[in-house]
C-alpha cells in the first residue's frame, strides 16, 4: 500500500492526495535552550490544581521536572517549549490535542489511562472553577449541520480513504460503531456481527419487510439485514467513499437486488417502511434538526413499524470537546438521553426500550486502538506522523471517555404511540445468542 492508494474527494469530486487533509502537518520542532522562568513553574502548579490535582508530573524542555503537589505521579507529560506551555494553559481543551499531534507534548505511559485520570480529576474539579476559567476553557458550539454543511462535515471525517479504515476496523463488515460483546471474550469481528444481530432482533425483522436506514456507513448493517433476515433495504449516506464501497460489496455478495444504497441526505427519505434504523448518525444531526428527524420518522414509519436510534450520548447536555469537534468530528454533538428522547416526544412516539452499551464501546475502541497501533507505520506513510498521532489520541481519549462515563452509548427503540401490535415482554429477544460462531464471518469475505 502506498500513499497514492488513499484517495479522497472534495466537493468537486476531484481526487485529493492524503497530504491535503487538515491534520496532515509536519511535526513541529520548537527546541529551546533557556531555563524555565519561575512564573512558568507557577503556571504548571496552577494548571494542575485547576485540573483537580491529578497524579501527573511535568517535564520541561530543559529536562527539569515539576512534581504534583499531592501524592506520587503516575504519568509524565513532557512539554517541548515555553510556547506549548502557554497554549496548554490558555485552553487545554483545544491545545492538548494540537500539541500532542504536533509532537510538542509527549506522554510516557499508557495514553488511555492518562486520559481517564485527567477526565476523572477534571470532572470533580470543574464544579469549583470560577466563572472566568469556565469561560476561558470553554468548548465552542458545534458547526452547523444543514444539508450543505453536513456534507462538508462528513467529508472531513469519513472520506479519508477506505484503505485507512480497513486497517483497524473489523474485517467482517467494516463497522465504525459500537460492537456488542455478548460474551467478553468475543473477537472484534464476532462482536460487530453480534451488534448487527442485536439491532435486527430489537426491530423484530421478518422476511419480506422493508427497512430504511439513515446513515449507513460502509453498508454492513444493510447487507446483514438483507442476507440474514430477508428484508429489502433503502440505505442513505452522504459519504461518496462509503457509498461506493457499499455498492461494490453488495454486488460482490449477490445482494444488490435487495439493497439500494442512496447517496443523499437523510432528509430526502420518501416512502413508508416497516422499520426505521439509524446507527451512529444522530451524533452528526445536530439537536436543532431533531424536530425535522422526528417528523421524518413519523411520516416514513408504517403504523405497526418499529424504529431504532443507536447513538453516542451523554448523561446530561454537554458540548463536544473543542479539539475533537474542530479537528476530528466537525459538527458533532452527542445528545443527552433527554435530548435523544425528545425526538420521540416530538414525533408522538412510545419509547419501548432504552439500553446503554457504554462499556461495550470502551472495549470496541480498545480493539480499534490495538489494530491502529499495529499499523501505525502504514498510516504514517498514507498520511503523516501528525495525522497518525492525532487519531491515536482521538481513539485513546474515546476509550477513556467511555470508561469514566463522560460518554454513553444509547440504543432507543420506539414506535407510533397507538401501535398495539407489540409483544408484552422482551423475553423472545434473548432466546438465542446474537454472537456468531467463531469464524462464521469468513463466509462473507
Amino acid at each position: 500500500m502506498t500513499p497514492s492508494t488513499a484517495k479522497k474527494t472534495d466537493r468537486s469530486d476531484k481526487p485529493l492526495p492524503p497530504s491535503t487533509h487538515p491534520l496532515t502537518l509536519p511535526l513541529e520542532d520548537h527546541a529551546v535552550e533557556r531555563e524555565p522562568h519561575s512564573y512558568e513553574r507557577w503556571l504548571i502548579a496552577k494548571l494542575l490544581r485547576m485540573a483537580g490535582s491529578p497524579p501527573i508530573r511535568f517535564q520541561l524542555w530543559n529536562g527539569e521536572v515539576v512534581e504534583p503537589e499531592q501524592g506520587e505521579a503516575r504519568y509524565t507529560l513532557t512539554v517541548a517549549d515555553p510556547r506549548a506551555l502557554m497554549q496548554l494553559v490558555s485552553n487545554p481543551n483545544l491545545a492538548f490535542g494540537d500539541l500532542y499531534s504536533a509532537g510538542r507534548l509527549e506522554v510516557d505511559q499508557d495514553l488511555p489511562g492518562l486520559m481517564a485520570t485527567l477526565y476523572r480529576a477534571i470532572h470533580q474539579a470543574r464544579e469549583r472553577w470560577p466563572r472566568w476559567l469556565e469561560a476561558l476553557w470553554r468548548n465552542h458550539s458545534p458547526r452547523a449541520t444543514g444539508v450543505d454543511e453536513a456534507r462538508d462535515n462528513i467529508h472531513h471525517h469519513y472520506d479519508l480513504g477506505n484503505e485507512f479504515y480497513r486497517l483497524w476496523l473489523d474485517q467482517a463488515e467494516m463497522q465504525y460503531t459500537c460492537a456488542y460483546y455478548e460474551h467478553p471474550d468475543l473477537t472484534l469481528e464476532q462482536a460487530q456481527l453480534a451488534k448487527l444481530e442485536h439491532v435486527c432482533r430489537k426491530l423484530r425483522l421478518r422476511p419480506g419487510q422493508t427497512v430504511v436506514e439513515a446513515g449507513c456507513g460502509w453498508g454492513g448493517l444493510a447487507r446483514y439485514m438483507a442476507r440474514h433476515h430477508g428484508v429489502t433495504v433503502h440505505a442513505y449516506n452522504i459519504s461518496r467513499e462509503q457509498v461506493a464501497f457499499a455498492r461494490a460489496e453488495a454486488e460482490r455478495q449477490g445482494l444488490s437486488d435487495r439493497i439500494q444504497y442512496i447517496e443523499d441526505d437523510y432528509r430526502t427519505i420518501q416512502g413508508q417502511y416497516d422499520a426505521f434504523v439509524s446507527v451512529g448518525m444522530l451524533e452528526h444531526v445536530g439537536k436543532d434538526h431533531y424536530p425535522t428527524l422526528a417528523a421524518l420518522i413519523r411520516r416514513t414509519l408504517k403504523p405497526e413499524g418499529l424504529a431504532l436510534l443507536h447513538s453516542i450520548g451523554r448523561n446530561r447536555p454537554m458540548l463536544m470537546n473543542a479539539w475533537i469537534e474542530k479537528r476530528i468530528f466537525p459538527g458533532a454533538y452527542p445528545p443527552s438521553i433527554g435530548e435523544l428522547v425528545s425526538i420521540c416526544e416530538d414525533g408522538h412516539f412510545s419509547v419501548l426500550d432504552v439500553e446503554n452499551l457504554r462499556l461495550h464501546y470502551a472495549q470496541t475502541l480498545r480493539h480499534w486502538l490495538q489494530r491502529f497501533e499495529a499499523h501505525q507505520d502504514i498510516i504514517g506513510a498514507l498520511y503523516d506522523d501528525h495525522f497518525s498521532r492525532a487519531w491515536r489520541l482521538y481513539l485513546a481519549g474515546s476509550i477513556a471517555a467511555f470508561e469514566v462515563g463522560s460518554l454513553q452509548l444509547f440504543q432507543v427503540v420506539f414506535s407510533h404511540g397507538d401501535n398495539n401490535q407489540l409483544p408484552q415482554t422482551r423475553a423472545d429477544l434473548y432466546q438465542r445468542s446474537a454472537a456468531p460462531e467463531a469464524g462464521a464471518w469468513t463466509t462473507t469475505t
